[in-house]
């Protein structure tokens, strides 16, 4: 079988998920499977994935107490580095960064890159409230610009809380929905275009972002959001994102993603722990028997994609 690289694995060890979820209560709604590096092996080989590029999950790092935040980004990036130091042809990671103080991020993320080498970061779609596409948020992306990152961005929650009120659980519609929210504001705010070297992974076919492909566009057109000459067009940012499969890998979600960004920019996730084993396996059948796509291109989704953003893994 070809091989098979998972951009979107989450490493859930016991002290951050104590730290950052409450067991009764799991951000999103939906509680995972109990983590461990067998665990996420075990999965590996049932689904036949070679590699995972792992990642902390919701709602990131972002305690109330400061300090706390930081040793709790550093004992997650050291794990990572040694699980990538144990296991260095399964693995890779993003570092995570505390937030939403970005001074703390800003070293975190250094840190995680320059001496841990750590294959990128993940930024989530909101920090307490605090968008990516701030412009608070602007010195972290001029440090991720001069590295030139892979910044794999993952959905949190709503900070409104009538969100929270309807009874419906996050990972049904807001996630999806904070995505489109941080990407929109991503571009809009000019973010995108002043860090043409950053690539950027989202998560679960961009949420509502392809449905919405044509309203951007009309956005555009009309110049609702002003003179695109700054930003370039929402279409434009579109064809430069990376678009994963995870929970999103229905005939449908590819058909548009080949239309708004083409193949060569969708990546194979599975968002693992919270995705059980039997729906990993029946999503990468779908994606292995969809009849629009072609041999080569199944090869591009499932790692030809992700050998371009993590050339170090040709090696493997």
């Amino acid at each position: 079988m070809s091989l098979t690289i998972d951009t979107h694995h989450h490493m859930l060890p016991e002290f951050f998920f104590q730290a950052t979820n409450e067991k009764a209560n799991p951000v999103g709604g939906l509680k995972p499977q109990a983590w461990s590096i067998e665990g996420s092996l075990a999965f590996m080989d049932k689904v036949e994935i070679d590699i995972a590029v792992t990642s902390i999950s919701t709602p990131g790092i972002e305690l109330p107490d400061r300090l706390a935040s930081k040793e709790l980004a550093r004992k997650c990036n050291d794990f990572a580095a040694s699980l990538i130091a144990k296991y260095p042809r399964r693995f890779g990671a993003f570092a995570g960064v505390p937030m939403p103080n970005i001074d703390d991020a800003i070293e975190e993320a250094c840190y995680g890159l320059d001496v841990l080498k750590l294959d990128g970061v993940v930024l989530f779609t909101n920090s307490q409230g605090i968008y990516l596409g701030d412009q608070r948020m602007k010195p972290l992306f001029k440090e991720l610009q001069r590295r030139k990152t892979v910044v794999f961005i993952h959905p949190n929650a709503s900070p409104d809380p009538i969100a929270h009120e309807l009874g419906l659980t996050d990972n049904l519609i807001d996630f999806p929905s904070d995505t489109t929210r941080a990407i929109a504001q991503l571009h809009y705010g000019k973010t995108f275009a002043e860090t043409p070297d950053v690539k950027y992974i989202v998560s679960h076919a961009g949420g509502t972002a392809p449905y919405l492909a044509g309203r951007f566009a009309i956005v555009d057109e009309m110049k609702i959001m002003g003179d695109s000459s700054a930003t370039g067009t929402a279409a434009e940012s579109f064809r430069r994102l990376y678009w994963d499969t995870a929970l999103a890998w229905s005939d449908p979600v590819l058909h548009t993603l080949r239309h708004i960004a083409g193949l060569d920019k969708v990546l194979f996730g599975t968002d693992f722990p919270y995705l059980r084993k039997d729906l990993a396996v029946k999503g990468m059948s779908i994606i292995q028997t969809n009849h629009e796509l072609s041999a080569v291109e199944k090869k591009q989704v499932f790692a030809g994609n992700a050998l371009e953003l993590f050339p170090r893994f040709r090696s493997l």
